[in-house]
């Protein structure tokens, strides 16, 4: 049941001195008809994008198939550098879905009101990246048809996981991760599916959008029912931000390798993690308020709180930086300092390390302007600049420590093959292929949501008005 049709109006400004969250406030009929036009519009440039993204998909999935037929030795893997390509892509794609997450479940429980319009394009780049990050590590075993040995089943040949590796437990966090997030992402869903299902030009859209509505008629006991099972998926998300990228951390820190076991691991992973999936909410996000015309309910108040998240982030990546050489240094460990002091900073994968510090490190500095924060070609580049970087961080971590270990009598470089990179090119157009059949189908603006803030809004308007009525009676 939708409330009836009325003019809203709201201060120019908030308290804060910032913009709005909703510009432009229009009656609860119109913004609905406005949000859902996108799904009705013909795109003249979609089938050509789509399809573009569709043959990227056809040729990762060639590739995947050559793989699993000739053997992973097409990659460019080799002793000592074993882990390679796919580990890089699979933590680096798992760090992206963090920032869904992190904006749906931990910015809703804190009532943090700026993350109305952007947590469904957070949600939905959760799903497609975790799927994505799943694809690496299936088929790093080799054998990717014995996967299912990696969790719990009853076994009849006594051969149980191995339950004090970091990576059995990958697949149970990974997938209770991934579980979570579309049942958070789908329940957010329902009062928008059931809005385009009464509004759907078509019979067949109606029905279809009916049955993924389930019901839903907007009475009391709906948005009851609603409010409390919201609440309590974003109550079991919020320790999943913390509990994936730290357990994904465990895979290095567990082990003896320079350059990989130490403390910091955990946090520093989960802020990396927070880091890129911010910027790759920008990536998304800035060109579809663009293209759709969304300026007024997603405002440069999001483009500012943004940018601030992704300094913040930004900062405690950098300070990982600097205290990890520092506790190599005091903690007197030769390997350790050599790997971080010499191998990194100087070795021969040097040009990487020193893009990942411009990249992460000194690009974000930018962000300190407001100018640069709201300007949404500059954070754009910002936030591609950042996303260079983090996949080369991974690149880093991964390849430097295992390039130069102990024995400098196996010290190998490493370079990928054109497999390797037709794999993470392929991922990142099948990534796209989702994301823009989501935008095609999905009510990609969280239509509720913005009509509650557009009346809570308009509430403390009227409030303030009153105040400033009596204050000066």
């Amino acid at each position: 049941m939708t409330a009836p049709a009325q003019e809203l109006h709201v201060l120019p400004e908030e308290p804060t001195g910032g913009e709005p969250v909703v510009l432009r406030p229009s009656s609860d009929l119109a913004l609905t008809d406005e949000l859902l036009a996108p799904l009705w519009k013909p795109w003249p440039w979609y089938k050509y994008a789509l399809g573009a993204m569709a043959f990227g998909t056809f040729v990762l999935f060639a590739a995947i198939t050559y793989t699993v037929i000739t053997g992973i030795g097409l990659w460019g893997n080799n002793i000592p550098v074993a882990w390679a390509f796919a580990i890089i892509n699979f933590v680096w794609w798992i760090g992206i879905g963090h920032a869904g997450t992190f904006i749906s479940a931990i910015l809703l429980l804190l009532e943090v009101n700026w993350r109305t319009s952007i947590n469904r394009f957070a949600e939905a780049m959760t799903l497609f990246a975790v799927t994505q990050a799943g694809i690496f590590p299936i088929l790093h075993l080799g054998r990717p048809w014995f996967a299912y040995w990696l969790v719990p089943y009853p076994s009849e040949m006594n051969a149980w996981p191995q339950f004090r590796s970091a990576l059995p437990w990958d697949v149970a966090a990974v997938t209770t991760y991934l579980t979570v997030s579309i049942l958070f992402w789908y329940l957010g869903l329902v009062p928008d599916l059931a809005a385009a299902r009464d509004r759907a030009p078509t019979l067949l859209r109606r029905r279809i959008y009916g049955i993924f509505a389930l019901g839903w008629r907007g009475e009391l006991a709906h948005w009851r029912h609603y409010r409390i099972a919201y609440l309590v998926l974003g109550g079991l998300a919020t320790p999943l931000v913390l509990s994936v990228h730290t357990n994904v951390s465990f895979d290095f820190a567990i082990s003896q390798l320079p350059g990989w076991h130490s403390a910091i691991f955990p946090p520093y992973f989960v802020a990396g993690a927070i880091y890129s999936g911010f910027a790759m909410v920008l990536q998304l996000m800035i060109p579809a308020r663009r293209i759709f015309r969304l300026e007024n309910v997603i405002t440069r108040n999001h483009l500012d709180n943004m940018a601030k998240m992704l300094l913040v982030t930004g900062w405690v990546v950098t300070y990982a930086y600097i205290v990890e050489p520092f506790l190599a240094w005091y903690g007197g460990d030769t390997y350790e300092a050599y790997q971080q002091l010499v191998a990194r900073p100087s070795g021969p994968y040097a040009f990487v390390f020193w893009g990942v510090i411009f990249c992460n490190c000194i690009a974000v500095q930018a962000l300190w302007s407001r100018r640069m924060r709201v300007s949404p070609i500059a954070l754009w580049i910002v936030a591609s600049i950042i996303q260079v970087g983090m996949w080369s961080e991974r690149f880093m971590l991964i390849v430097c420590s295992l390039n130069r270990d102990f024995l400098p009598s196996i010290w190998h470089i490493y370079t990928p093959s054109w497999v390797d990179w037709t794999i993470l090119g392929g991922t990142i157009c099948f990534f796209l292929f989702l994301f823009l059949l989501f935008l095609r189908f999905v009510p990609f603006i969280p239509i509720q949501e913005v009509k509650e803030m557009q009346h809570e809004m308009a509430k403390e308007a009227r409030l303030e008005r009153a105040e400033h009525v009596v204050r000066h009676a």
